[in-house]
């Protein structure tokens, strides 16, 4: 069984969605990685949240961006599975879902992403190719990734 995907504005969030989204966010990015930074960086209401449930959770999750927003193309941020079920992959079905929300809601096939560079073979699984050179972000490396994506 795979989680049900779904995309919300950030006004369309029940506070339940938001506190288990910004849970998500904070025991994998901040705690996991250990890495202190600023997640909450007011960007959640420009963007739309693709929320992925199983068994009533969120256990998956992105933000999607509108091109000019956060690059000059759409944009997929904080791609995110619960540790819990990594071993499922996926991050493959949460990967699909955003690109099909990017090109539903913002009518573009080209996303660019600031991709943390041990997942470079899975964004590339997914059409995305680097775009110059790695970058640290958070201390943490990344490479940025393109992908056209055409087959609308």
């Amino acid at each position: 069984m795979n989680p049900q995907f779904k995309i919300k504005r950030f006004n369309e969030l029940s506070l339940d969605e938001l506190y288990q989204v910004l849970q998500l966010r904070s025991e994998v990015f901040v705690v996991e990685q250990n890495c202190v930074y600023q997640d909450i960086d007011g960007k959640d209401a420009k963007a739309l949240h693709l929320l992925g449930t199983f068994d009533n959770k969120i256990v998956a999750y992105t933000r999607l961006f509108a091109p000019g927003y956060y690059f000059e193309n759409a944009s997929i941020g904080r791609v995110v599975i619960s540790p819990k079920f990594r071993d499922r992959k996926w991050g493959h079905g949460l990967m699909k879902a955003s690109i099909d929300g990017i090109r539903e809601h913002f009518s573009t096939g080209n996303i660019t992403i600031s991709a943390q560079l041990y997942l470079k073979k899975f964004y590339e699984s997914h059409g995305f190719v680097q775009d110059g050179e790695q970058y640290l972000e958070d201390d943490i490396p990344h490479i940025r990734m393109h992908a056209a994506i055409s087959d609308f």
